[in-house]
């Protein structure tokens, strides 16, 4: 259950179409796990600062635990940037705080993880686990049909692969919405978990769903409630 809650953190969708055209947006979702009688939600936004900046920001909460995220970026020649990463997490289980620094001169990510020093070099392409999902919906949006992203974890650089599966429908509390399938890929000698998500196609790619289910058996969803993009409310069919 804590992994369900932490990935829909980390995948909760940033809408847009191209790098370059980063849309300010605010989506709200329900989540539910089908073997236990509790729900939660999640509220997502991204908004572009006074400098220029883009800031990203998720808050999720439930019963027994609740969950904070921002990142800030820049954008150079359409590849993203990070420059900040929070973290912080209370309730169901272990709590977990993370910042982190992204200093392109340098070229080091310096800062704190569970309370220990990190320090690791920063090359192009690197992301937090927040801003890879910007550069997963743009492959997504200009047709990839598999992905590949060098993700900084506090002190580890850890590779997220994903491939497209095609076009569905999916029925959500704002309608019907087209949208394209997309599963991330494990080794299953190695994670047996799957987890599947999709992005509506007629709106800059938002995450509309995402379904998880753990090696245990475990199944867990998320679903859009409600949503704006570039301040145009979310509908479907």
């Amino acid at each position: 259950m804590r992994r369900a809650l932490l990935f829909a953190c980390a995948l909760l969708a940033l809408p847009f179409a191209q790098a370059a055209d980063l849309q300010p947006f605010s989506a709200s979702y329900t989540a539910d796990w089908k073997q236990l009688p509790m729900s939660g939600t999640a509220e997502r936004s991204l908004e572009k600062t006074s400098d220029g900046k883009w800031k990203l920001s998720f808050k999720a909460s439930m019963m027994i635990a609740s969950l904070s995220e921002e990142s800030t970026l820049t954008l150079d020649k359409d590849t993203l940037l990070p420059e900040s990463y929070h973290f912080e997490r209370g309730g169901l289980g272990k709590a977990k705080k993370s910042d982190l620094d992204f200093d392109w001169n340098t070229k080091m990510i310096t800062g704190t993880d569970r309370g220990d020093a990190v320090k690791v070099p920063l090359n192009r392409g690197m992301l937090d686990k927040s801003s890879y999902q910007l550069a997963l919906q743009q492959d997504v949006a200009i047709g990839k049909k598999s992905m590949t992203y060098q993700v900084v974890d506090g002190s580890d650089v850890d590779t997220y692969d994903f491939r497209v599966l095609g076009s569905e429908k999916v029925d959500t509390k704002a309608g019907k919405i087209d949208a394209i399938k997309v599963e991330r890929v494990r080794d299953p000698t190695q994670n047996k978990r799957i987890t599947v998500m999709w992005f509506a196609k007629d709106w800059d790619y938002l995450l509309v769903r995402l379904q998880q289910v753990e090696t245990d058996g475990k199944e867990y969803n998320i679903m859009l409630l409600n949503g704006t993009v570039n301040g145009k409310e979310v509908k479907g069919s």
